[in-house]
């Protein structure tokens, strides 16, 4: 389980001092987590202070009960958090073979490499020996990466708008996917997302605005007050996909 108690994050300069986040508290357990909001509400900064990226100003975050705040993002790697960028990293020199090795963390056979490549629809035989290069489109990029995280078996998996960057189709594919992780997952998934196909997917959703929670609740709690308009972040939900 992953705790976050009182986290803030300040950014100061020598004109202003601006909280991006303030005071946020939570228990994240469920499976398949969502962190909705509008643009500039903290979400990206949120999830970046989970994975290590950035250190919050104050507060404490704790994993299954031990405090990892002042870890890095290599540190907190090897206890159990995946990250995955709104842009996932080219690798020139490098194939999908070499990086779900990598990240499996152990030698593993072209058999077992091409399952997890299945797993994100992806025909293996196509893809295995590709270099991670310009010639991959954004989808694909985004189905390789999660292929990883899979191959990681992490505790909590971090997604930072999946959606951003791909088409209707590979979108629609990376929902059958999450949702396919959503059946088989181990530990958590958390994703922040304005899409409502992702939302309706989520056990638990988190709505932030300002830096500051919003609403937490499950999806049958949240979702009808935002597609209804009564909540006071009801127009971060976008469908342009």
């Amino acid at each position: 389980m992953l705790e976050l108690q009182n986290i803030s994050f300040r950014v100061d300069t020598p004109e202003q001092s601006k909280e991006i986040l303030k005071d946020i508290s939570l228990k994240i357990n469920d499976r398949f987590v969502a962190i909705t909001g509008p643009n500039g509400g903290g979400k990206s900064t949120l999830a970046k202070v989970i994975a290590g990226i950035i250190k919050p100003t104050s507060g404490r975050i704790l994993l299954d009960g031990e405090d990892i705040t002042d870890l890095s993002i290599t540190e907190r790697a090897r206890k159990g958090i995946s990250f995955a960028f709104q842009q996932p990293v080219r690798f020139k020199g490098l194939t999908v073979r070499d990086l779900i090795t990598l990240a499996a963390g152990k030698p593993i056979g072209v058999s077992e490499a091409c399952d997890y490549l299945s797993e994100v629809g992806l025909c293996a035989k196509d893809y295995i020996n590709r270099e991670v290069n310009a010639s991959l489109s954004g989808g694909e990029l985004k189905r390789i990466e999660i292929a990883m995280i899979i191959a990681r078996g992490t505790k909590l998996s971090v997604f930072d708008e999946p959606e951003a960057g791909i088409d209707l189709w590979s979108f629609s594919n990376l929902i059958q996917v999450f949702e396919k992780m959503h059946e088989k997952i181990n530990g958590s998934i958390l994703i922040i997302s304005h899409q409502e196909r992702i939302l309706n997917i989520a056990d638990k959703i988190i709505v932030l605005a300002g830096g500051q929670l919003q609403a937490v609740g499950t999806r049958e709690e949240v979702l009808p007050h935002l597609l209804a308009g009564t909540g006071s972040v009801c127009s971060v939900l976008t469908d342009k996909l």
